[in-house]
């Protein structure tokens, strides 16, 4: 992956989410002193002796320039792993003109400095994504923070939509997410709304339903859930799916599909659909009939675009009253927020 590009993806995984971009930093290369440096080197007994046995002077050189770097930078692991090889006579010499390397370390740090400088003058310095930013830039080898200087316009408009996707949704978002004739259970007059969206052939969604299954128990009538249908380009029979939901939904029997289907997740075939709106009770011609015809295609499309205006890029995405919740499948964090938003 070019450097550039994983620079902007280290910077999206901010959120949170995502361990699954661990982009680890590059090997640290060793750095050459200045002239006097080098000359010492090859005069005392560093040259001949990997280290001595007192590593109280090592220690503390790599505490001193840690300070100075971040304790988590790549700087610092740099100069912790470096200064293993040196005898306590080296980093004595290190010690004495420690200044020439607080100057390095701080032109080293200098590019993820202006880049996070930057980028929390544009986003807004009392932004959440702007404190993340602070935090993690640091820890980033320099020219990673160089690369995405390179794209800014790219990485700032990733962090833009970040910060976006962290904020309670506008009243008219909420009120559109709930509005219509969707797949829905509970009052509509509930005081809390969680609009979950999903798609039938995602193993996380499965597990989603199951925890939306428990809550509907745990909350009865105080809250309504709302089924949002956001089927994934590269699950082949979610979209079928979702119509065929939807084709149960008119004839009052969504959930039973909907559960239906969530068992039976690796079976999604047209056949497979059609068992199982047979063994719900669905009228199976309106059902083929509705499929024959994409009657409910328009309709899926419709909840795909509903979701890119909510920033919605993944599922299950799941919201309670306008406001993301950070885990969708665990019944804990969902209900936290549903008893935040009832006022428990």
């Amino acid at each position: 992956m070019p450097k550039v590009r994983r620079a902007s993806l280290v910077l999206m995984s901010l959120v949170g989410t995502l361990s699954l971009l661990a982009c680890d930093p590059p090997p640290p290369k060793a750095e050459g002193g200045d002239g006097k440096a080098a000359e010492g080197a090859k005069t005392n007994e560093v040259a001949a002796a990997p280290a001595s046995g007192d590593a109280t002077s090592c220690a503390t050189l790599a505490t001193k320039l840690c300070e100075r770097a971040g304790a988590e930078s790549a700087t610092c692991a740099s100069v912790k792993k470096t200064t293993e090889l040196f005898s306590a006579g080296t980093c004595d010499v290190a010690l004495a003109d420690i200044e020439y390397s607080y100057q390095q370390v701080a032109a080293a740090g200098k590019a993820c400095t202006d880049l996070a400088e930057r980028l929390c003058k544009d986003l807004g310095p009392d932004t959440q994504t702007c404190e993340l930013v602070k935090t993690e830039t640091p820890k980033m080898p320099p020219e990673q923070c160089e690369g995405m200087v390179a794209e800014y316009d790219q990485v700032l408009a990733q962090l833009v939509r970040m910060e976006a996707k962290n904020k309670p949704l506008p009243e008219d978002k909420v009120a559109k997410m709930a509005a219509g004739d969707v797949p829905a259970y509970g009052p509509a007059d509930a005081k809390v709304t969680v609009v979950e969206f999903s798609d039938f052939q995602c193993p996380y969604c499965s597990v989603a339903a199951t925890a939306v299954t428990e809550l509907k128990e745990k909350y009865g009538d105080r809250v309504r859930f709302v089924f949002r249908q956001y089927p994934l380009s590269f699950h082949k029979e979610a979209h079928l799916a979702a119509q065929a939901s939807l084709a149960a939904n008119a004839q009052g029997k969504f959930w039973e599909f909907h559960d239906k289907v969530f068992a039976n997740q690796k079976a999604l075939l047209r056949a497979d659909l059609e068992k199982y709106a047979e063994e719900i009770g669905l009228d199976m011609d309106a059902f083929k009939k509705a499929l024959d015809e994409g009657t409910y295609k328009a309709a899926v499309d419709a909840e795909l675009e509903l979701g890119g205006e909510v920033f919605v890029d993944g599922t299950p995405t799941m919201f309670v009253n306008g406001v993301r919740v950070a885990n969708a499948t665990d019944v804990a964090s969902i209900s936290t927020a549903i008893d935040k938003a009832l006022g428990s």
